[in-house]
């Protein structure tokens, strides 16, 4: 590697240096170093963040710039930057969609602080804080004399402008199919709604849901005849938007279903409905609020072959029938359909409060009428003890009454 001199006339003849290391414009004087925090930039902006890393000293300790990707995502290429090299010096460039805030891992955190309303009012205002980091992968080695290169980064919005510009409630994948009459496709989307009637899409306040708090969901086909239906194989959720997130709680899969899920209609239809009430993830317990995101694993598949795909609970399965009945191309493959987030909140709701202090009164009220009850009677019993005694000691004997006639 060779440092190359080129030498440019900028304004009005003044000469300026701009030199370049393997094709990028570095200059060893400024860039012969490690990185440090002055190395990034951050702007937080209204659709997107960009994240801008000064590439020469990366460069520098010994990496390429196919070595950076945004939390430890380095096996996805979506999850890495783009040189741009018409700047001196060279950057790299991240973009982070607002509807996607929490691609390639990144974190969303929900904060409660004073600010201002919409309304100019000094209020409490619910802030969506988004961080993460961009780093080097470690080597396969025991011992390495790189230095781990790790730029760390943070944004934070007010939360009702993130859920005005994230994918609430709708998404969509494109599946094929393959029929006698060829090939079509079809669009499923999962939609996400108030209540049973599967009509007013949800709606999410600012402080967030309260916990079991019912939503209802429904997947739908698009470009289908009677013929086929929607099959929901698997429906899960997961604190963040990637479906393949570690931690995950199912739903419904097979013959498990989770006890306060409740399944409306399945394979029979070109519609997928099913109900859930809401919970906050353990992971976001250092938060007022939680993010879920729900996910379905959905097909297509025959009417009439749909209830031989269909899970046989409580009885012995019959393989052989099963694999004689469904012929090939009774259905299609599957696709992933995400919706949220769904933002939840831990606290109780006043009404829950007002409930517990009012039982917890009257039990308190209960056992106070039987202490004073029991201290009545105790005070009855002892003054009448007392005044029997007194009598007693009071009553005259027969000595002192002979006395007292003989003494006239």
């Amino acid at each position: 590697m060779e440092w190359i001199c080129v030498y440019l006339l900028l304004f009005g003849g003044m000469p300026s240096a701009l030199t370049q290391f393997n094709g990028f414009n570095c200059d060893p004087n400024y860039h012969s170093r490690f990185p440090s925090d002055r190395d990034i930039s951050v702007y937080c902006g209204v659709q997107t963040i960009t994240l801008k890393i000064n590439l020469c000293p990366v460069l520098y300790s010994g990496y390429t710039d196919v070595d950076l990707a945004m939390n430890g995502r380095h096996g996805d290429i979506q999850c890495r930057g783009f040189i741009n090299n018409n700047t001196f010096p060279t950057a790299m460039l991240f973009s982070i969609s607002l509807s996607t805030l929490e691609s390639c891992g990144n974190t969303l955190v929900v904060s409660t602080s004073h600010g201002y309303s919409a309304y100019g009012n000094n209020s409490m205002v619910q802030m969506g804080n988004i961080s993460g980091y961009i780093d080097t992968p470690d080597p396969p080695t025991v011992i390495s004399y790189l230095p781990g290169l790790l730029f760390k980064f943070s944004c934070s919005y007010p939360l009702e402008y993130l859920l005005n510009n994230s994918q609430l409630a709708s998404s969509s994948a494109v599946i094929s199919v393959k029929d006698n009459n060829g090939t079509f496709q079809s669009t499923l989307s999962l939609i996400l709604y108030n209540d049973s009637t599967f009509s007013p899409l949800i709606s999410i306040p600012m402080a967030g849901l309260p916990l079991k708090t019912r939503v209802f969901a429904a997947v739908k086909a698009t470009n289908l005849d009677r013929r086929w239906n929607v099959l929901m194989d698997h429906c899960y959720s997961t604190p963040s938007g990637n479906p393949n997130d570690e931690i995950r709680y199912d739903l419904f899969f097979g013959c498990y279903k989770d006890p306060q899920t409740t399944v409306f209609e399945n394979g029979k239809s070109q519609m997928g409905r099913f109900a859930f009430e809401v919970f906050r993830f353990v992971k976001h317990k250092n938060q007022k609020m939680s993010t879920v995101f729900l996910h379905c694993i959905t097909k297509l598949c025959r009417a009439d072959d749909c209830p031989m795909l269909m899970p046989i609970c409580g009885k012995r399965r019959r393989r052989d029938t099963l694999e004689n009945h469904v012929v090939s191309g009774s259905a299609s493959g599957d696709a992933v359909i995400t919706a949220g987030p769904i933002i939840t909140r831990s606290d109780e709701t006043p009404s829950n409060n007002s409930h517990l202090v009012n039982s917890s009164s009257q039990k308190w009220d209960a056992v106070n009428s039987s202490l004073m009850s029991g201290v009545v009677v105790l005070g009855v019993m002892s003054l009448g003890l007392f005044i029997l005694s007194l009598r007693l000691l009071r009553k005259p004997n027969p000595s002192s009454l002979t006395g007292v006639s003989s003494f006239r």
